[in-house]
């Protein structure tokens, strides 16, 4: 199968593919998901510093995902994929010391929770998963009150960024996107920084 051929694959074919040994099809993958990977890292140093070495976590997990993928499972590709990022990016937060919510005050996700009773998650990916479910669910009143009130400090324009920058545009292109300068977007994002910053601790002092 020529390279074209392989770009119209779906995800699963693609996966099969990979296992078979051709790496064009790996690749393929990589290239389709990078964006996805971003997306979902960049909330995660929402409160400050460069979210690039969490991105590289995030596409070990990509790959191991492409790589681990079994299509006999009932889950598409694309949920298996989203919880082996995820578990390996918060895998590498764990890893650097931070004790109970500390790695919510460097990182706040704006997704709905993806561990739930009806997901294949639950047991079904006990030798990938390096996080425990039962936690991140406990977790999440406490990111609910940092998202409800972050929310109600945004301005419109912020929020409008705020949607780009999670979905992991860089700010050239959401300045591209909403027709304004790349510092104005720069400046926005530190703005909602900052602002996501004060609620954590606001939030912190009233759970204590």
């Amino acid at each position: 199968m020529d390279y074209d051929a392989l770009l119209n694959c779906t995800d699963e074919t693609l996966c099969t593919k990979a296992a078979q040994g051709l790496r064009a099809a790996e690749e393929i993958m990589v290239a389709r998901y990078r964006p996805f990977v971003r997306a979902c890292a960049r909330p995660l140093f929402l409160t400050g510093g460069d979210s690039e070495d969490l991105t590289q976590e995030g596409m070990v997990g990509l790959l191991m995902a492409i790589r681990e993928y079994d299509p006999r499972k009932a889950a598409t590709f694309r949920t298996f994929a989203e919880i082996c990022i995820r578990n390996r990016l918060y895998s590498a937060l764990r890893a650097d010391g931070r004790e109970k919510h500390t790695f919510l005050n460097q990182s706040v996700s704006l997704d709905n929770p993806f561990f739930d009773s009806n997901s294949y998650t639950f047991g079904a990916l006990s030798g990938v998963s390096h996080v425990d479910p039962a936690e991140l669910i406990a977790e999440r009143d406490y990111v609910d009150c940092v998202l409800e009130r972050t929310r109600q400090q945004l301005s419109e324009f912020e929020a409008k960024i705020l949607g780009y920058y999670l979905e992991g545009l860089s700010c050239g292109e959401i300045a591209a996107t909403v027709g304004k300068s790349p510092k104005s977007v720069d400046n926005a994002v530190q703005r909602v920084r900052r602002k996501v910053a004060r609620q954590i601790e606001s939030c912190a002092v009233s759970e204590s």
